[in-house]
This record gives structure tokens, C-alpha cells and sequence, in this order.
């Protein structure tokens, strides 16, 4: 894993680079998705790993499944990256590609796992809240998880804020014990 992250890292970077050049970020994150859920496939993965494939053919396979939603740089990007014998690590291209993304526009996606469904007001609270505290645009995703008795979990990046109410009778017992 570590390694095609390092495999990945110089192509989602030359990738941003160009994306800033067409000032295009949404479009090329787009792209990467979409070519990323392609590559987890199985059926196009095992096309990908087959010796009897050319490159040639994987051009055209991808080209094909991505048709207009790739522009002539895109088409490119992606002759690199299959001469380069490096589709299987379009995934990680798509994960770094994003985060350089969400860098540049300073904003952070934050999953809330809540116990019920929030209100609107309740999440505009949360996301200014966050705003103020890290100060970058957040993107809110909202998931109901049943297992939490009450409270809320907070995930940003590598930061977790856990308000859940079975950590705090966690926090308790491990008080009075």
C-alpha cells in the first residue's frame, strides 16, 4: 500500500499541476474517480493484468469507457500512466490527486457519524464551528450510525472528535474504577 503511494504520489502531482494549468481541478478530480472505480473493476482489472493485453488496446479500452469526460491533456495523462504499466495505481493517483485539491482550495472533508439524523441547523452549527477551528471550507458528509447510543463523532483528515455518548460512560468508568 505505502508503495503505491509512493508509485502514485509524481503522477497525481504532475496530474494537479496540469489541472491548475487548465485551472480545471474539479474536472480532473472527476476524471481520476471515475478511472479510479474503473481500475477496481474486476473484469477491466483483470483485462489490465492480462499479458495478452497491449498497451495500445488499454489506451483505447480506457479512452472508450472514459470517452468526453476526458479532455486531449486528460487523454494524455492517461497514455503516460498506461505506458508507464501504472493503471492498477489509479486509486491512490485519485486519493493524493484530492488531497492536493482540497489543500489548494483550503477546504477539508468532514464525515459526522451521529446516532440520529442531524438538523440543517445542527450541521450549519457543526460546520462553522469547524470553519472557525481550521480555518478551511468544510464539506460536510452526514452518516446515521446505530451503534452510537447518542452524540456524535467527528472525523477531519486524521483528526477525531468523539462525542459520542459510549465514550463518555467509557470515560466515566474509567474514572470511578
Amino acid at each position: 500500500m505505502s508503495e503505491n503511494i509512493t508509485i502514485a504520489r509524481p503522477y497525481a502531482q504532475a496530474a494537479f499541476e496540469e489541472a491548475q494549468k487548465q485551472t480545471d481541478l474539479k474536472g480532473w478530480a472527476e476524471m481520476l474517480v471515475v478511472l479510479a472505480e474503473y481500475v477496481c473493476n474486476n473484469e477491466i482489472r483483470s483485462v489490465i493484468t492480462s499479458p495478452r493485453v497491449s498497451k495500445k488496446q488499454l489506451e483505447s479500452l480506457m479512452a472508450g469507457l472514459l470517452g468526453s469526460l476526458a479532455n486531449t491533456q486528460q487523454h494524455n495523462f492517461i497514455k503516460a500512466v498506461v505506458d508507464n504499466q501504472r493503471l492498477l495505481v489509479c486509486p491512490e493517483i485519485a486519493a493524493i490527486f484530492e488531497s492536493l485539491r482540497a489543500e489548494a482550495e483550503k477546504t477539508i472533508n468532514v464525515v459526522v457519524d451521529s446516532a440520529f439524523e442531524l438538523t440543517d441547523a445542527q450541521q450549519e452549527k457543526i460546520a462553522d464551528t469547524l470553519k472557525v477551528r481550521m480555518g478551511r471550507k468544510i464539506k460536510l458528509v452526514c452518516k446515521i450510525n446505530k451503534e452510537l447510543l447518542g452524540g456524535i463523532v467527528i472525523r477531519a483528515g486524521d483528526k477525531v472528535i468523539d462525542g459520542s455518548a459510549r465514550t463518555r460512560l467509557g470515560e466515566m468508568a474509567n474514572a470511578l474504577a
